[in-house]
This record gives structure tokens, C-alpha cells and sequence, in this order.
């Protein structure tokens, strides 16, 4: 790969990583609050009230925002961050590891 497709290779995942930092910094505090389609399907049919919490469920970033964290823009927000930080970093790992396979 030449200089200048690795440069230009390189702005296009910096801007993606801002894009998505962005998105799930800012505009996932408008998601809907509605229920997922599972919880509307159990809600329907009478079961809701049976679910038990995820084993995860007391974790820092559990239920879409981050425990502790009174502002619920800033909660949610942060959250979105955290978790598009942990992607990358995740998918960044896996890609060095697997390039050292092959």
C-alpha cells in the first residue's frame, strides 16, 4: 500500500471513530424510550412481570447510561462513548492478533 492510501486509509477511520463518537455520544440520548420488541412481545402476552434481572444488570454501564451518574443526558451520552471506545479498542486487538496469523 502506497503512503498516500494509508494516509487517506487512516482519515477515513479517524473519521469514522469521531462520526461514531459523535452519534453515540450525542444523538443516543433520542433513541426511543419505548421497549425493544421482546419486551413488548412479553408485555403483550402477560409475562413481563416474570423476567429477573441480567446477572449484569448491577454493572457500571447496565440499562444504557452509567450508575452513579444523575444527569441522564450525561449518563446515556457517556455510556454511548465508553462503548464505541471498547469496540475499537476490541476491534483493534482482534485485527493486530489476526494480521500476526496470517
Amino acid at each position: 500500500m502506497t503512503e498516500k492510501a494509508e494516509k487517506s486509509l487512516k482519515k477515513f477511520y479517524v473519521g469514522f471513530f469521531v462520526v461514531a463518537m459523535a452519534l453515540a455520544g450525542v444523538v443516543s440520548y433520542y433513541a426511543s424510550s419505548h421497549p425493544d420488541g421482546l419486551e413488548k412481545v412479553a408485555e403483550n402476552e402477560g409475562f413481563l412481570e416474570t423476567a429477573k434481572n441480567s446477572a449484569v444488570s448491577g454493572s457500571p454501564l447496565a440499562d444504557y447510561g452509567i450508575a452513579g451518574l444523575d444527569n441522564e443526558r450525561l449518563s446515556v451520552g457517556l455510556s454511548g462513548i465508553v462503548g464505541v471506545v471498547i469496540t475499537a479498542l476490541v476491534g483493534m486487538l482482534l485485527f493486530k492478533f489476526l494480521k500476526k496469523k496470517s
